[in-house]
Formats: C-alpha cells, sequence, structure tokens
C-alpha cells in the first residue's frame, strides 16, 4: 500500500525527469491512496498550468484510486509527526494519512529522505554516486 505525495503525481503530469519512476511505483500497486489535500494540490497546480478541463481529467483519474479524508484522528497525528519531523502542515497530514494506513509514503520532496516508511524518489543530482 502506497500514499503518492502531491510531488509524484505533479511530477508525472508535467513529464518530469522522475515521470518513469513515479509510474512505476504505483503501476500494479493494488493500494494507491490519495489524501484529499493530495487532491486539492495537484488540481490547484494543473488548473494553473493547463486549465480547468485537464484539471477535471487529473483529478478524476486520482479519484479512481481511494481518497482518503482527513479525520479528526489524522489531524492530532499529523500535528505530532508535523512536529517531531519538522513537517509543514500539508507535508504532515499527507505523511500522517500514510503512517495511519501503514501505508509507504512515495514522495520526491527531499525533506522526507531520511523519514521512516517514505520511500523518497531523488533527482539525479541527488543521487549518491556509486562506491
Amino acid at each position: 500500500m502506497i500514499v503518492m505525495d502531491s510531488s509524484g503525481w505533479v511530477e508525472i503530469v508535467a513529464g518530469g525527469p522522475r515521470q518513469h519512476s513515479f509510474m512505476d511505483t504505483i503501476s500494479g500497486e493494488d493500494g494507491v491512496f490519495v489524501p484529499t489535500l493530495v487532491l486539492y494540490e495537484v488540481y490547484r497546480y494543473v488548473e494553473r498550468e493547463r486549465g480547468e478541463d485537464e484539471a477535471d481529467r487529473i483529478a478524476a483519474h486520482l479519484r479512481s484510486h481511494t481518497v482518503v479524508e482527513l479525520s479528526d484522528e489524522i489531524a492530532l497525528a499529523a500535528a505530532r509527526l508535523g512536529k517531531r519531523h519538522h513537517l509543514a502542515t500539508a507535508d504532515a497530514v499527507i505523511y500522517a494519512t500514510a503512517h495511519h494506513l501503514g501505508a509507504t509514503l512515495v514522495t520526491g520532496d527531499r525533506h522526507f529522505a531520511e523519514v521512516a516508511d517514505v520511500m523518497y524518489i531523488p533527482v539525479e543530482s541527488d543521487a549518491q554516486p556509486p562506491r
């Protein structure tokens, strides 16, 4: 089970350099969860960059996965996890959602690189050279 952070969905939509890495991560995955905050962030990005019709199309795709609403339990966990890991509000809510579900958070946000239960997909410049 995975929760794909907004950064992953945006990378796919924008055709960024990590597009295929994120697509490979979700392909064949039975449990892909989309927090409502991710739905908001991705819709807002796509609407700004490509217009409302494309944003509606992408939102429909995201909604084809399991959408997870922000509950009081997740909100309180986000407050605790955000403090512990020094996360901004949106990141804390998305991480807490994954944590609540027992899912792995998949992200391209570097500040998650060392956080437990996170699969960080780096840009090439972040990758360590082989030893």
